[in-house]
């Protein structure tokens, strides 16, 4: 085979393999819900691949047998009635039996999928059109906060999520750690997974819900219980007051040129409710609901120019000078 053939073929041969590891993956069981839907889903294929095997060998024999026609074909042969018949008795009981056990199979493993555990950490999560708010709430308000497009979890212990959406149908899918749930407009839908590896496990949403759908995108990032409880004593404070004069400036400017009124920045003037909450923005992996990693590169584009990274996404085009725009930026990175 020529080279040019080969590499061009390359693609199209890896293409089913790209979907089979890494952190996004419904093949790389990091969670006890996920782990249980492998497994139902290997217990289906096998089943399946047995009865498809089974059923294209009969198939060929039969196409392939030939037999000399019949001088009376409409005539009856009482023993080949009566093995037939057996024949057609035996695989109708064995297609209730696979049904049958299937559908056991099916109902054990959903028992572990939609298990509820009294004890498991409560967030809420609500979608919108392009982006996740991650609610932490508690008895108690002033423990409760308020993140955006990044989830921290500890390992080991459940985490019920309980899901909403402010416009159009989302759906929220960690395939490493569990199964898809909608997020429906007036409908409060739950979900619970237990995360037993450390790491960071990206989301998605798996309902078409608008132009961006492809960009809102989460990460779940599972922490051991003593780093997640200092994590959250840490999210849970107000934001740093700059001390520099870049970021003092740059905070005056975040007011004055409009971006309080989308943004809440807690410990400070700024509490718009439309956009994601940056308390901590500059201690977070991405931006963007997960298109950009954030780097004060891209958080500096991304102020710059939203509509060019992420097109149709609710955030305007602010008419910044080059010096606003790194005071602005200087600012967002020092809240962590």
């Amino acid at each position: 085979m020529p080279v040019r053939m080969r590499t061009a073929l390359v693609p199209f041969a890896t293409l089913p393999l790209a979907a089979c590891a890494g952190r996004q993956s419904a093949l790389d069981p990091q969670g006890l819900q996920s782990n249980q839907i492998l497994n139902t889903f290997f217990v289906f294929l096998s089943v399946a691949a047995v009865v498809w095997i089974a059923v294209t060998i009969v198939l060929a024999v039969g196409m392939l047998r030939r037999k000399r026609a019949a001088d009376q074909p409409l005539a009856l042969h009482q023993p080949f009635e009566r093995t037939a018949g057996r024949v057609v008795f035996v695989l109708g009981l064995a297609t209730l039996v696979i049904v049958l056990g299937l559908s056991i199979v099916s109902y054990a493993g959903q028992r572990t999928v939609f298990a509820k555990d009294e004890h498991a950490l409560t967030l809420k999560i609500i979608g919108h059109q392009w982006w996740w708010e991650v609610r932490y709430e508690d008895d108690s308000p002033d423990k409760s906060f308020v993140t955006a497009n990044e989830i921290r979890i500890p390992t080991g212990q459940p985490v019920k999520v309980e899901l909403e959406s402010a416009d159009v149908i989302h759906s929220f899918w960690v395939p490493s750690l569990t199964g898809k749930m909608d997020l429906i407009t007036g409908q409060k839908n739950e979900l619970q997974f237990t995360a037993k590896n450390a790491g960071v496990y990206r989301g998605q949403c798996a309902e078409f819900c608008g132009l961006q759908h492809a960009h809102m995108a989460f990460a779940v990032l599972a922490l051991s219980p003593d780093e997640y409880g200092r994590w959250r004593d840490h999210e849970n404070r107000s934001a740093n007051s700059p001390t520099d004069p870049l970021g003092k400036q740059g905070e005056r400017l975040f007011r004055a040129r409009g971006c309080a009124l989308c943004h809440t920045v807690r410990g400070t003037l700024a509490g718009g409710q439309l956009g994601p909450d940056l308390t901590h923005v500059g201690s977070r992996t991405t931006i963007a609901a997960g298109t950009l990693p954030r780097t004060p590169a891209t958080l500096g584009a991304w102020i710059a120019d939203p509509q060019h990274i992420k097109p149709g996404n609710f955030m305007p085009k602010m008419p910044l000078q080059s010096d606003e725009l790194i005071a602005i930026l200087n600012y967002l990175e020092q809240l962590k």
